[in-house]
């Protein structure tokens, strides 16, 4: 007594064409489904490619390979973790876990994570640097999108520094 049922086996090419048909028929009604979010990452520039130039984009961003120029969006990029980026930076949010050399002006905010490296300056709202990160370069931290620049020396500033002086007199 057998307890496996023995299929019919079809060899014939004609068969396996109608099987194949059936199949890429339900695959490209599934691809059709498939909506891309913007939270996904909708483009990649791969590990082993080198791209030279200004770039922008909408969507998410993410550089495995080798990028120099300028990008700019208000969108996400994510510099991988063998990625070397070497570009004047305009971005909405920018996660960086590879190497980057330039200045960042980000309009949301700046992560960097380990093993990360950033040798420039950061201009962002927000700032995350994970311990282990190497980040060369001075940062300032306000709203990028505003237009007004707020003064160096406020008033408050003012009278902060004219008490310092009067302590340093009674002295």
């Amino acid at each position: 007594m057998s307890l496996f049922k023995k299929e019919e086996q079809t060899n014939r090419p004609a068969d396996l064409a109608i099987d194949m048909a059936a199949k890429m028929k339900t695959t490209s009604k599934k691809e059709k489904d498939v909506s891309l979010k913007t939270d996904n990452i909708t483009t990649i520039l791969g590990k082993g490619s080198e791209f030279e130039g200004k770039l922008q984009f909408e969507g998410t961003l993410h550089i495995e390979g080798v990028f120099s120029g300028e990008i700019h969006s208000d969108s996400v990029l994510v510099v991988g973790e063998g990625a070397r980026v070497s570009a004047e930076i305009d971005i909405g949010t920018i996660v960086i876990n590879g190497e980057v050399r330039g200045n960042i002006r980000a309009k949301t905010g700046v992560e960097i994570h380990k093993p990360g490296r950033l040798l420039g300056n950061i201009q962002s709202p927000v700032l995350t640097i994970d311990q282990g990160v190497i980040f060369e370069g001075n940062c300032k931290m306000d709203n990028v999108g505003s237009k007004s620049v707020p003064p160096a020396f406020g008033p408050h500033e003012k009278q902060v520094k004219q008490a310092g002086k009067e302590d340093k007199e009674v002295k």
